[in-house]
């Protein structure tokens, strides 16, 4: 039987090359001291921070939605122009370790961000910690093939899209 997310040797290598040569870097320094590379390697994919988000104005309830920024591209997870996501998209957030403490609250709680700032571990299934660029996907974590585009939904209408963990 297929792996469900096959990958190359040379996809496996790339991923490998791009990590830092620190082991486990994350468990021992600190957010603020990491390497641009370091800071990039937290991300694991899942594409969470992408989505939409509405806040209940009685509760401070933070509600995701399947709702994607126009450059996120589904069927890889990833910002289809990362470089310049700022220019095209003004009210994208840049995540540094300056911002990070002002919004993690809206990161999603599986974050890797997120949860090294509330001094948590990374989850087993995080690419770090399998070595894995796809197992945030095969532990059905990400947002791989689930989202709409905000292009393509009315704003007045976001709420009928939340995000249900199980779809």
């Amino acid at each position: 039987m297929a792996a469900p997310f096959p990958l190359s040797l040379s996809a496996i290598a790339d991923y490998l090359r791009g990590m830092t040569t620190r082991a486990r870097y994350w468990e021992t320094i600190p957010l603020a001291d990491m390497t641009p590379e370091e800071w990039e390697g937290l991300c694991d994919g899942c594409g969470k921070c992408c989505l939409n988000k509405l806040e209940d104005i009685d509760t401070g309830e933070l509600i995701f939605t399947r709702v994607a920024c126009r450059l996120f591209d589904d069927s890889t997870c990833k910002c289809s122009n990362y470089a310049q996501r700022k220019t095209i998209v003004p009210e994208c957030v840049v995540l540094t370790p300056d911002t990070l403490a002002d919004i993690a609250y809206w990161m999603p709680e599986t974050c890797a961000y997120r949860l090294l700032h509330q001094g948590s571990p990374l989850p087993d299934w995080h690419p770090l910690v399998t070595g894995n660029p796809q197992s945030t996907h095969q532990a059905n974590i990400s947002m791989l093939g689930r989202t709409v585009s905000e292009t393509a939904i009315d704003v007045e209408d976001w709420e009928d899209y939340p995000l249900d963990e199980q779809s």
